[in-house]
């Protein structure tokens, strides 16, 4: 699935849990597949982070892998 997709699914689900009219049992099928969605962006994110660390390139022009300086967790 694509990150865009997952990202625009998993922002409906959370727009239907807040609406408090979704029983628990759906709500909690919600969450599950919320979580699945989250662990795919992630993972989406993290795969563009490594390319964008193989592409950065040194002084001399040869392809050097550096760290990635975006948001940080926490």
């Amino acid at each position: 699935m694509p990150f865009e997709e997952a990202l625009k699914r998993l922002e409906s689900i959370v727009e239907a849990m807040e609406s408090d009219e979704l029983p628990l049992e759906t709500l909690l099928t919600r969450f599950e597949e919320g979580t699945r969605l989250v662990t795919i962006c992630q993972g989406k994110l993290e795969e563009a982070e490594q390319k964008i660390q193989k592409l950065e390139k040194n002084a001399a022009g040869a392809l050097t892998l550096q760290p990635f300086e975006g948001v940080t967790e926490g």
